[in-house]
């Protein structure tokens, strides 16, 4: 118990943390009743907060950040990635955070899936040059529409994506959509950036034989202009490539794998 407590008051300070799968999800119902004794916010609650978390300064944030930021959730505060295993005993690694936190995986996921999967019709319907010339103003009345879209309507976005995007917008408002929409477009700005940059590189001779496969980003990859990675604590792993996939099974990217495409810039 003391274990969790110490997971739970590391939780509560750096809203995202690493452990063990099995650990996190004891912590994660922890969590969630601690949360619970910050929205009710009368003495006894406090009480038992205080006695709970090893630090007892984090006490306040419960009761004000914390509390406010889920008066509108019913439930549901943490969420756990799965991030591999542990090198050595092979334990289940997790990534366990509190949701709409500002390093929020999910939500920096969803908004990268969203400037992808629009780029990318949008390259297969008018090709690369009107497109690096013009690039995709409509982002943010798209993800407007998407949110209101029901399940069965046809979009512009997966339905997994258009799933995804309703979700991590359902109790973050206006700011929360105006915030997606500068992450999706900033990741719209660096997939055109980079084919552009190879094709100088390829001209050199060494470099003919690189393909634009090699530059799709990674979890945990800086972007241009960024001091830190949103995925910062993943370092990498959670878009690591699996050699052992089937080729069938692989996502595609519409326009924007296609290296033909893009020779005609």
């Amino acid at each position: 118990m003391l274990m969790l407590r110490n997971l739970v008051t590391s939780l509560i300070q750096h809203e995202q943390i690493k452990t063990t799968f099995p650990k996190a999800q004891d912590a994660a119902r922890l969590a969630e009743k601690l949360i619970t004794l910050g929205k009710k916010g009368d003495l006894p609650a406090f009480r038992r907060a205080a006695g709970f978390l090893l630090n007892k300064s984090l006490v306040p944030k419960v009761f004000t950040d914390l509390a406010q930021r889920y008066a509108d959730r019913p439930g549901g505060y943490t969420r756990v990635h799965k991030f591999g295993n542990r090198p050595g005993d092979n334990a289940p690694h997790a990534v366990l955070e509190l949701v709409d936190n500002p390093r929020d995986l999910r939500f920096a996921m969803t908004a990268r899936a969203v400037g992808w999967e629009l780029l990318g019709k949008k390259v297969g319907q008018q090709g690369p040059k009107a497109v690096v010339a013009s690039g995709i103003p409509e982002v943010e009345e798209v993800i407007e529409r998407e949110v209101q879209a029901g399940p069965q309507e046809r979009g512009q976005l997966r339905p997994i994506t258009r799933r995804n995007l309703q979700k991590v917008l359902r109790y973050r408002g206006e700011e929360g959509m105006d915030e997606l929409t500068k992450l999706a477009e900033d990741h719209v700005d660096t997939l055109l950036a980079q084919p552009l940059a190879l094709k100088d590189i390829v001209a050199a001779k060494e470099k003919k034989g690189k393909s634009f496969e090699s530059l799709r980003l990674k979890a945990g990859q800086t972007v241009p202009g960024g001091v830190r990675s949103t995925f910062h604590l993943a370092q990498g792993a959670l878009g690591r490539d699996n050699p052992g996939r089937w080729r069938w099974s692989n996502r595609q990217k519409l326009g924007v794998d296609k290296t033909s495409v893009w020779n005609s810039i």
